[in-house]
């Protein structure tokens, strides 16, 4: 291994950032909100950062004019696999697309069929993603080009760090957990599939609970290992949020940290969203009214200046809390003045109480069952209240939207929305440091008691629910802090890589 550059430690850095999904190509989750904002904010602080996903069908025709830039035949796979390249138009950067027609041109998202069920080669599609990533990173496909540091994401790129520690020379690694309760476990019969030595099929290695992890290889190989928050960061450690992983999370120390996510205030900013009809800011706080009212007519509620109009947007389970919102909804729904919006897909059982829910309440509850970007951002710049009730969040991106738009957030404290919103308690209030209503216990009566409160506050006072609302949009929750501390990160891992040797050394 050759010995580590001063250089390194002061200069701009090279990264290849290695993720299943961002804006504005494809989106399922959180994960392209950041892969599609995180780099680019790293381009800003002077950083060659390039971008790496696979080439789905939508990934394709967003990317625009594209040009294969490498060919490559894998061992075990049959057909040719071709490295497209491209540029994020309005994000700047190259972006890389791993083209491989048997893997990933097919329909329904990134990881489901149609019919919303995992594909059933998922490891192998995802075993073909992170070789072509390891082989990039040790400029091993023709590009001329080798980062100093490879920053995988989720567990769609976890044999990644595996692969480059193996290696002779490569770069360090920096895996990121986004939600660990997304694990990419597999069988048996697919690890032998993928051909990974027998040695990693080990409880320090790949194993799990007589399965293997993507996620735990990541874990495991990586340099640093980092997740979206810092509360997350000390929730997993424990046994509730651990997904049984919560052991070797401590063990990591301080290989293990949490830094917040981040937004990009370009596109989430209503002072110049060209998504909705009337923009304003803190100082214009009143023009926020007039989005209401559109809000309230693009999903044919009443238009009413004096209701109290509640938000949310996100996936329809049980994790975000929607159960609760159901289970609270006729107690709410008995204060005349509460209209409430949700957009969102998922648990098709929540799908239809909502659906039931807004046909017996039609003038008070509207649903939208799938998601719509723009309309996501009409529901921020149109709601009173923003709901945000999850079991567990490991950063969360629509409270910061939220607090952005003011909408106020209610939130469970867990993760990254105890990070972000500070309760508005008398003294907080009193002291202008409240931002939104936070509440302890993850269950009906929890939630109630928050909602309890916004609507006392409310309808005590306007101009104390103003200022409440105005603090919030104040907050500075850019991507520039956030991309400061994964720079320091980055160089942190770099120099781990002469200094940490993995549980499980690589194949002599």
């Amino acid at each position: 291994m050759n010995p580590i550059s001063p250089q390194i430690l002061a200069a701009p850095l090279k990264i290849l950032f290695a993720t299943s999904e961002a804006l504005p190509l494809i989106k399922t989750g959180g994960l392209a909100d950041v892969s599609g904002s995180l780099p680019g904010a790293l381009r800003g602080h002077g950083h060659d950062v390039r971008l790496i996903l696979p080439a789905y069908p939508a990934a394709l025709r967003r990317a625009g004019a594209v040009e294969t830039v490498a060919t490559l035949h894998l061992p075990g796979v049959r057909e040719p696999v071709h490295i497209l390249k491209g540029n994020l138009r309005d994000k700047g950067g190259s972006v890389y697309l791993v083209s491989a027609h048997e893997h990933f041109d097919r329909g329904g998202n990134p990881y489901t069929d149609l019919t919303g069920n995992d594909w059933g080669d998922n490891p192998d599609r995802f075993a073909l993603f992170c070789q072509v990533i390891a082989l990039m990173a040790q400029d091993l496909v023709g590009l001329d080009w080798r980062p100093d540091l490879v920053h995988c994401n989720d567990w769609q790129t976890g044999l990644a760090p595996l692969l480059l520690a193996e290696a002779d020379d490569a770069p360090a690694t920096l895996f990121t957990i986004h939600n660990l309760s997304y694990q990419g476990i597999f069988n048996r019969a697919a690890f032998d599939r993928l051909g990974l030595r027998e040695t990693l099929w080990s409880p320090q290695a790949l194993e799990y609970h007589g399965g293997f992890s993507f996620l735990k290889s990541g874990i495991v190989f990586a340099q640093r290992v980092n997740t979206v928050s810092p509360s997350y960061a000390k929730e997993v450690r424990l046994p509730r949020l651990g997904y049984g992983l919560d052991g070797l999370l401590e063990h990591l120390g301080a290989r293990f940290s949490g830094i917040l996510n981040g937004i990009d205030y370009r596109e989430w900013d209503p002072a110049s969203d060209p998504h909705i009809v009337c923009h304003y800011d803190a100082d214009r706080f009143d023009l926020k009214a007039t989005n209401k009212q559109a809000l309230q007519d693009d999903f044919g509620l009443p238009q009413d200046d004096q209701a109290f109009l509640f938000g949310y947007i996100g996936r329809l389970v049980e994790q975000k809390g929607v159960d609760l919102i159901l289970e609270v909804l006729p107690r709410l729904l008995r204060r005349p003045e509460v209209q409430i919006v949700l957009q969102g897909t998922g648990n098709a059982a929540l799908e239809r109480a909502l659906q039931q829910a807004a046909q017996q309440y039609p003038t008070q509850v509207a649903v939208y069952v799938g998601y719509d970007e723009a309309r996501a951002h009409h529901i921020e710049a149109g709601s009173d209240c923003f709901l945000m009730p999850s079991r567990f969040e490991p950063c969360g991106l629509n409270q910061l939207y939220s607090l952005r738009y003011g909408a106020v957030p209610l939130v469970h404290r867990t993760g990254g929305l105890a990070d972000t919103v500070v309760d508005a308690t008398p003294l907080n209030l009193e002291r202008g440091l409240a931002t939104g209503f936070v509440f302890e216990n993850a269950d009906a009566e929890g939630l109630w008691y928050a909602l309890r409160q916004a609507l006392g506050l409310r309808n005590y006072s306007a101009e104390a629910w103003r200022r409440l609302a105005v603090t919030g949009m104040r907050q500075d929750f850019s991507w520039d802090a956030s991309a400061c501390r994964y720079e320091a990160l980055y160089r942190q891992a770099i120099t781990d890589l002469h200094d940490y040797r993995p549980a499980v050394q690589p194949a002599a």
